[in-house]
């Protein structure tokens, strides 16, 4: 409404639709500071608390609160749109006691980056690290609040470095997020004539590779650490261009010459929210196993029979070199409902006897959108 021009040929009514936006704003702004007083109160009680991590962030119940937006959402915002707004909203409540430090696999501008600020919102400290076992270790530290990394892409498959960690720390899964991978072909030239070289990450590069047969044949493409750097290089190199996401884009201050060019239109990335601790039920969980049979036959089954037997339905199973002996393989497992649920605890109470070895890797919210 207000690109209308101020001319005197505005439809008639438009006075009267503006003056009740404008009333509307002042409704929505005054219930969001009434909201955040209630969170500022609520987190004050919980700070006399024992600490612990951040008593005052409880994702289950994120969860619950964006699930409700999603069920009431009656248009014309799309769901995503409601969500990302409900999300900002509690990311700058909660950052009145203090911001969330949350480590993520970097440097700016990389897919994991996006997966912070769509999981946890804009009002967070973000703090950027090289490798995947360095977001670990600040968060078993202390040193950040929670950690973000990518476990699979539903083109290329798992990110086998954060399984390996998953297998040796003491963290915990407590989230997980589901980002649509949007491949973008960027660089400071406005057409693909001009373009001698493309950077990008390996797995960037392998989910376009048929769009870049097609449609960039004779130019070469050369492989580096990410997306991010990429991005830096198309910005300082001249003729070369990257592959990269909408963040890296906007960061290092390129043109967006072709949009989503990855070859699989649903290409999603995974990633995991991994923090100190394991919060309770949000009502629609998974949890993450990790385990090891017995060197005898029929070892696998009789590790699965447990979920069969009690009705827990496993959506996923991967099996990873244990580190421990030579040709020895631990399976990472997801099913379907929190560690607290009756049927899940027996489950696990039956798989633990079951197995050489048996941990539980964290119950956690599903993913909303």
């Amino acid at each position: 409404m207000g690109d209308t021009p101020d001319d005197g040929s505005r439809p008639p009514g438009v006075d009267d639709i503006r003056a009740r936006i404008d009333a509307l704003d002042e409704q929505i702004q005054a219930l969001i500071s009434e909201r955040a007083a209630l969170a500022q109160t609520k987190g004050g009680s919980k700070r006399a608390q024992p600490p612990g991590t951040r008593e005052f962030y409880r994702p289950e119940r994120e969860a619950q609160v964006l699930r409700g937006v999603v069920r009431r959402n009656a248009g014309p915002l799309r769901d995503e749109e409601m969500v990302r707004l409900f999300r900002e909203i509690m990311s700058a409540c909660l950052a009145q006691q203090e911001p969330l430090k949350v480590a993520f696999l970097g440097p700016e501008g990389t897919f994991t980056q996006a997966a912070v600020l769509k999981h946890f919102g804009h009002s967070v400290r973000a703090l950027s690290l090289a490798t995947i076992d360095e977001v670990f270790h600040e968060v078993e530290s202390g040193v950040a609040d929670f950690g973000v990394v990518p476990v699979e892409n539903s083109t290329e498959g798992v990110v086998s470095n954060t399984l390996d960690m998953l297998t040796s720390s003491p963290l915990k899964i407590c989230g997980e997020v589901e980002l649509r991978i949007r491949q973008h072909l960027m660089g400071r030239m406005q057409s693909v004539d001009e373009i001698r070289r493309i950077y990008s990450h390996q797995q960037s590069l392998a989910q376009c590779r048929a769009w870049i047969e097609q449609k960039l044949g004779d130019v070469e493409c050369r492989t580096v650490s990410s997306n991010a750097e990429a991005a830096r290089r198309a910005r300082d190199e001249e003729g070369a261009a990257a592959i990269a996401g909408d963040t890296a884009a906007e960061i290092y201050g390129l043109h967006l010459i072709m949009t989503n060019i990855e070859d699989k239109p649903d290409n999603t990335t995974r990633f995991l929210v991994m923090g100190r601790e394991i919060f309770p039920s949000s009502g629609n969980d998974k949890t993450s196993l990790l385990m090891s049979g017995r060197h005898q036959a029929g070892a696998l089954q009789e590790l699965l029979y447990p979920l069969a037997k009690h009705r827990v339905s496993m959506t996923r199973i991967e099996s990873r070199p244990s580190r421990r002996a030579k040709w020895d393989y631990v399976f990472f497992v997801d099913v379907e409902g929190h560690a607290e649920d009756p049927n899940v605890a027996a489950a696990l109470k039956d798989l633990e006897v079951a197995s050489a070895y048996f941990r539980v890797l964290g119950s956690y919210p599903c993913a909303v959108l």
